[in-house]
């Protein structure tokens, strides 16, 4: 469909309702039916108005219960949200008492952090000679600054 047909199509839609909604009377004199084809355009206009107003109070009664809805939507979510932080505390609460329990209960250490590598370049110095010495075998060799 092309766009310049879309307004024409719709004049035509809007044209279509409103024959529709006159009635048709009976002919059964031209004098009877004149006062009438004056009214129905009036009666038209005030069941249109009572319709318009009717549809207002229901859109004010449907933005006044969205509203409503809203806010105890925000409430119910604030108590979720409530309800969560405290069942949070509590958990942190607990958290920390057992971490507080397994330092207390855990031994001290032997070594400090400083000894601890201490130890292990001995241990390295002490691996490092015997390597050496059993690299060079059993023979003995001639020392030379003893002659």
């Amino acid at each position: 469909m092309h766009v310049g047909q879309l307004p024409l199509l719709l004049t035509a839609a809007l044209l279509c309702s409103l024959a529709q909604a006159e009635e048709l009377q009976p002919a059964s004199s031209e004098a009877a039916n004149a006062p009438m084809v004056t009214r129905a355009p009036v009666a038209a206009n005030d069941a249109l108005l009572a319709q318009v107003d009717q549809l207002q109070r229901q859109l004010a009664e449907s933005e006044r219960l969205r509203s409503e809805l809203a806010t105890q939507a925000d409430a119910d979510s604030n108590e979720r949200e409530n309800a969560q932080l405290a069942r949070l505390r509590q958990e942190n609460q607990r958290l920390k008492l057992q971490l507080k329990e397994a330092q207390a209960s855990q031994a001290p250490r032997l070594l400090s952090e400083q000894q601890t590598w201490f130890a292990v370049g001995g241990g390295v110095a002490l691996l490092s000679l015997c390597t050496g010495l059993i690299a060079r075998g059993g023979r003995r060799q001639r020392r030379q600054w003893i002659n």
